[in-house]
């Protein structure tokens, strides 16, 4: 099974929610990071300096470290369902 960490900024964050509601309604198990909270700098520098990231939400998928994106994209949360067998 694949594991997938969305890194947001919270419950205020559109994106962010939405990209959540769109995992779950897709039925992919999610973990989710809240970049927010002082204990994930750690999380915070990965994703600006490593993947280059400077928004939120980021999606990592675990299991391909090449697969991540920013941003709401409905598209690619329906492509990784198609792929784990999650879509009807």
């Amino acid at each position: 099974m694949i594991s997938v960490t969305v890194y947001s900024t919270g419950p205020a964050c559109q994106r962010c929610r939405l990209t959540c509601r769109c995992l779950e309604g897709a039925g992919i198990p999610f973990t989710v990071v809240d970049l927010r909270d002082a204990e994930t700098a750690a999380a915070r520098d990965y994703l600006t300096d490593e993947l280059g990231y400077g928004e939120a939400p980021v999606v990592v998928v675990d299991d391909e470290p090449e697969h991540h994106w920013s941003g709401f994209r409905p598209d690619l949360i329906q492509r990784l369902a198609t792929r784990i067998g999650m879509a009807p």
